[in-house]
C-alpha cells in the first residue's frame, strides 16, 4: 500500500475567509474517491487546533500500488482540482511512503 500524504497552508489571513477557503478544499478533494477508482481510501480535513503552528488543510490518502497513485495524479478530477487549490494556498508539502 502506498499512503499518499498532503498538507497546504491558505493563503487567507481573515478567519472567515480562511475557513471558507479550507471547506472549498475539502469540498473539492472529498468529491474524489467518487470518480477515481484507484483511491483505496481518502481522508481531507481542516486544522482544529494549534492554528499559529499547524498546517491548514491536510489529505491522507491509500493506493494499493505506485501505478494507482499514479492514476489518481493524472486523473482529469484531479487535474481540474490542481489549479483551484492552488489559487488558495501558499504552501504545499507532501510524502508518499509505502507501508
Amino acid at each position: 500500500m502506498i499512503r499518499h500524504v498532503v498538507a497546504w497552508k491558505v493563503t487567507a489571513e481573515d478567519a472567515e475567509q480562511k475557513a471558507a477557503d479550507v471547506a472549498t478544499i475539502v469540498r473539492l478533494l472529498s468529491a474524489l474517491p467518487a470518480v477515481i477508482p484507484s483511491i483505496s481510501t481518502l481522508t481531507v480535513g481542516g486544522n482544529m487546533a494549534y492554528f499559529d503552528a499547524n498546517w491548514d488543510v491536510v489529505l491522507v490518502a491509500d493506493y494499493e500500488t505506485l501505478a494507482d497513485l499514479d492514476a489518481y495524479q493524472t486523473h482529469p478530477e484531479h487535474l481540474a482540482a490542481g489549479p483551484q487549490i492552488k489559487a488558495l494556498v501558499s504552501a504545499r508539502a507532501s510524502v508518499d511512503f509505502e507501508f
